[in-house]
């Protein structure tokens, strides 16, 4: 008896729109990372990219726990000796929160080749406008 292997064209995606409005960054970027791997199908295997797309709004307003937002801290290369550039959470929040969520769900999803492809299927909006409505207008 041989079990059942998805086909790559056999893939449906669907939309899901995710408010981060008043939600803890750490519980929203897991969510979002299921969503995007497509662990919630009864189709998912580990070597395809089976998952959905996800739109994320409202994410200048997400919350963390703790002391985060002092002590988390980002930090980036310029490829220059002693160039390196730190942010703290809270800084990065204000310059550009969209990044915040997107290194968060980055860092929550397995890193192999197939990481690229989800990260593509994640939009995020500073606010409640974005322009796939109509994905999600059900009438």
């Amino acid at each position: 008896m041989k079990t059942y292997q998805p086909k790559k064209n056999e893939i449906k995606r669907s939309w899901h729109l995710i408010d981060l409005k008043d939600k803890v960054l750490g519980r929203a970027s897991t969510g979002i990372a299921r969503l995007l791997i497509g662990k919630h199908k009864s189709i998912y295997v580990p070597h395809l990219d089976c998952g959905d797309y996800v739109v994320a709004i409202n994410t200048s307003f997400f919350k963390v726990t703790g002391d985060k937002l002092r002590k988390k801290i980002y930090n980036r290369y310029t490829g220059y000796p002693g160039g390196i550039k730190s942010l703290t959470l809270a800084e990065l929040k204000d310059k550009d929160a969209r990044e915040v969520i997107i290194s968060a769900v980055k860092n929550m999803l397995p890193d192999n080749k197939l990481r690229k492809d989800r990260l593509k299927r994640l939009k995020v909006f500073l606010a409640n406008e974005h322009p796939y409505q109509d994905k999600f207008n059900t009438n």
